[in-house]
């Protein structure tokens, strides 16, 4: 028998934050203070039990997008049991009733039994997220000329003065309706502020570069957002940023850095290239109207 119930103690949502980990094991996982504090109104989610053992979980929340994000998700040894199609079935069905009318999920692009499940109910491949990893190693960051780069944690003012620059960049990205608001801006922008860095030219913001902790590893961390001004660009601003990530990075245990860009800003990956990153894994985004 599967029963879909809500995750909402703490026992729960760490049930749920185990099961994140078990199916998604290359990509970060918050903590439970983090987890707690990103929680919005019409948020759900849920844990899946198969014959009274722990099988999956769900999430439905909003997209960055305006859209449903709808996240089944069932652990390796309980797939094949009708337990991803009862978890989506659920969350659809909550996705609807708070008026949404279209869905988005992301999928591992080497997953083909899940690539499968997709389509057959009828996801549409919308893009391709791009992992690339980075071991960290000793660097000397480079130093344009005319630029200051001050961490948001000496400066934390400085992470909503570059929530501008922040829109500027995200309409660029090659996702529709991308729409980040300040409110998570200020929350996810930057959970390690003495690796994240804004660009200063004349006291104004030029660049900015964002660092996430990795809750369950503090060995990794993730690149956040990349910016440059649209009339700085193409100086090496962007690597210069990520120069010193790097090597805040190095001075601070951190052994893995793990970025994300999509298909549509190889200009990025090559940034990311040229500093030594590789490509580890894609992610395939689908999307289709609601109701199921």
């Amino acid at each position: 028998m599967i029963e879909i119930r809500p995750a909402e103690t703490d026992a729960d949502l760490k049930a749920w934050l185990a099961v994140r980990r078990a199916v998604l094991p290359n990509e970060r996982t918050p903590s439970l203070d983090e987890l707690r504090s990103v929680i919005k109104p019409g948020d759900l989610h849920v844990l899946a039990e198969l014959d009274g053992e722990l099988a999956g979980s769900g999430l439905v929340n909003r997209s960055d997008t305006g859209n449903a994000h709808v996240a089944p998700r069932v652990l390796p040894a309980k797939r094949g049991r009708g337990v991803g199609t009862t978890l989506l079935k659920r969350l659809a069905a909550h996705a609807v009733e708070h008026g949404y009318t279209r869905a988005g999920s992301h999928v591992a692009g080497n997953d083909e039994r899940s690539i499968a499940f997709a389509h057959r109910f009828a996801f549409e491949e919308t893009r391709r997220d791009v992992q690339q990893v980075l071991d960290v190693g000793a660097g000397e960051p480079r130093a344009p000329q005319g630029v200051e780069f001050v961490s948001i944690e000496a400066r934390p003012d400085l992470l909503e003065a570059a929530y501008p620059l922040a829109q500027e960049g995200y309409e660029d990205m090659p996702i529709e309706g991308l729409d980040i608001s300040l409110e998570t801006w200020l929350v996810e922008g930057a959970t390690l502020p003495a690796g994240s860095f804004a660009a200063l030219a004349d006291g104004e913001i030029v660049g900015y570069a964002g660092l996430m902790r990795w809750a369950d590893d503090p060995t990794k961390a993730e690149h956040g957002l990349t910016v440059v001004r649209r009339d700085w660009r193409r100086r090496g601003l962007a690597s210069a940023l990520k120069e010193r990530q790097i090597a805040w990075a190095a001075a601070n245990g951190v052994r893995r850095l793990v970025t994300y860009t999509q298909t549509g800003n190889e200009n990025m990956q090559a940034v990311n290239a040229r500093l030594g990153y590789v490509t580890t894994e894609v992610t395939v985004a689908f999307t289709r109207s609601l109701p199921l």
